[in-house]
């Protein structure tokens, strides 16, 4: 088959003039983005804690931000300075140091190696700047270089487990509009701390064996992005997170391994964003049709896979976000450029384009609510729904009610103080479906919430921030996940299934965690979880937490 008429690289050409279109469109005006990853909590908990207080307005419904857009909003809380608390003024300053890089002005600044040793260089860094192992910046190009260097330790009664990492970032920027970035991590894992089927928070990755007895593997993420001040569009591989949460969204949670996407964000007024994904995702489905026999073994050629969607934000009000959005898992469709449009509702292509059940496409909605109308307050819900028969709705017996529902809630009324609270229930069904290669996970990952469909979790804590630098949690955690139903797609399956009319899987967990920056993406972490997990422990839980345990784990780690 020659390239031309191979149905892949039509699609790869049809994207790419699409990225080209929009660069044309967006080259008189100026802004740069480098994304910040979602796993730096510091700076999105900040950016949280002052969007609560009405300094700055952000729409926390949509990560990654970019280092460009935290820059600006560290510089817009200055001017509301007066209303900060004496600990905010720290870590506004603070914070500063790291992103004034995104800002104009500073340039001719150069130092590597010896220059940030030089005692006076680190005097200047010390008030003015973070430390960095590289960072040039001038009036054309901006440059920054650090290495990633990371170790955790738990422990408890009958387990010790260690994870560790090590690797380096860049950030780069040319001109006025275009940006590079690349992270690249090598992780090893004395036992594996997350797999498809544990129901953690932990960030999945592809294992591979180790010498040593326990696993392996390396992140690489990064990208090139094209900005101005309205628009930005982008090749990339990274993780995101779409629905307001502070345990784990029901919409995109970003806990799969990253995967490589075209993303486009629009704001062309204050009162409305638009965002578009379209990534390719891992189906680990194998194409027998294609795979062929080597003289080693066998040359394993894996079925493709796509993600579409879309995220529409309208702010009626102040402080009072209102976003809605779609998507869809499909596979198998050659070249077809319907599954690209980044505004199109994607489950009607599957009326036009396919005319039996097993023929088509694995279709979502979700709707995502936000206020921050009252100071220091912020309340929010989001549903993600897989299937809804409003016929059906209310029978019992026939009902497909196939969605995940998220309710939450952040008072801050006491200085450096915050109570959170949130409820998660996940009906039946809801993430799962009966095709391999149109299922909502990448690398047999969920794309959305961490306990999957059937399960129910409700979540509060305490955080306190006493001093710069120093944030302390204290949190109660309560899930459960109920019967593993089957969906084939056939004879009614998945109607009518209730909800947890057992327990297959429940874990109560008290944990209290200190954790201290010592310096820009330097951190010290030390954590005491008290945890008792019930059920099916083998198949949902790590070896560290099955059954009733008392764990210690304390860590440190440099860059993201």
């Amino acid at each position: 088959m020659q390239e031309a008429d191979n149905p892949n690289f039509r699609i790869l050409k049809a994207k790419y003039f699409l990225v080209l279109l929009l660069v044309f469109l967006l080259k008189n005006s100026f802004s740069q983005d480098v994304f910040q990853h979602v796993s730096n909590t510091a700076i999105y908990d900040f950016m949280d804690e002052l969007a609560n207080q009405k300094v700055i307005s952000i729409n926390s419904a949509i990560k990654p931000y970019s280092r460009k857009f935290i820059a600006e909003k560290l510089v817009e809380a200055e001017k509301s300075i007066t209303s900060l608390t004496k600990r905010q003024k720290e870590d506004l300053a603070f914070f500063k140091r790291d992103y004034f890089k995104e800002l104009p002005g500073n340039e001719n600044i150069y130092y590597f190696g010896k220059g940030l040793f030089n005692k006076e260089n680190r005097e200047k860094d010390r008030k003015n700047r973070r430390l960095d192992l590289f960072f040039s910046k001038d009036s054309l190009f901006t440059i920054t270089i650090n290495p990633i260097v990371g170790f955790q330790y738990f422990t408890n009664e009958k387990e010790h487990v260690y994870h560790r990492w090590n690797g380096a970032e860049a950030n780069a920027y040319i001109g006025k509009n275009f940006g590079f970035y690349a992270s690249l991590r090598d992780n090893y894992e004395s036992t594996a701390l997350s797999t498809p089927d544990y129901l953690v928070q932990s960030t999945g990755a592809g294992f591979k064996g180790s010498v040593k007895g326990g696993v392996e593997y390396s992140e690489m993420r990064g990208g090139v992005t094209y900005s101005n001040k309205w628009a930005s569009i982008g090749v990339i591989k990274d993780h995101f997170v779409w629905g307001n949460n502070y345990n784990g969204s029901n919409i995109f949670s970003g806990k799969t391994p990253s995967f490589a996407q075209v993303y486009i964000k629009i704001h062309p007024v204050k009162w409305f964003e638009f965002n578009y994904v379209h990534g390719w995702l891992s189906s680990e489905v194998v194409d027998s049709a294609n795979s062929y026999t080597i003289p080693s073994g066998t040359r394993l050629v894996y079925q493709e896979k796509h993600l579409s969607a879309n995220m529409f934000t309208f702010i009626p009000f102040k402080k009072f976000n209102i976003s809605l959005g779609n998507s869809i898992i499909y596979s198998n469709m050659g070249s077809n450029p319907a599954y690209y449009m980044p505004v199109f509702f994607y489950k009607s292509l599957d009326h036009t384009y396919v005319t039996s059940n097993f023929g088509g496409s694995n279709a979502q909605m979700f709707f995502d609510v936000s206020s921050r109308q009252i100071k220091n307050v912020h309340i929010y819900a989001s549903v993600f729904i897989d299937e809804l028969n409003i016929s059906n709705m209310w029978d019992a017996a026939k009902q497909s009610n196939f969605f995940s529902g998220k309710f939450g809630f952040r008072f801050s009324k006491i200085p450096n103080v915050s109570i959170i609270g949130e409820y998660t229930r996940t009906n039946p069904i809801a993430y799962k479906h009966f095709i391999p290669t149109t299922t909502f996970e990448s690398n047999n990952y969920n794309l959305g919430h961490y306990l999957r469909d059937n399960s129910v979790e409700y979540y509060v804590c305490a955080r306190i921030k006493p001093i710069r630098k120093l944030m302390i949690d204290l949190s109660y955690t309560e899930s459960m996940r109920g019967k593993d139903y089957s969906y084939t797609g056939i004879n009614y399956s998945g109607l009518g299934d209730p909800f947890i009319d057992s327990v297959a899987w429940k874990n109560k967990s008290v944990n209290l965690k200190f954790r201290y920056e010592l310096f820009n993406d330097a951190y010290i972490t030390f954590e005491y979880c008290n945890s008792l997990t019930t059920g099916e422990i083998v198949k949902y839980t790590p070896l560290l937490y099955r059954g009733n345990r008392n764990t210690l784990s304390f860590g440190f780690n440099y860059g993201f």
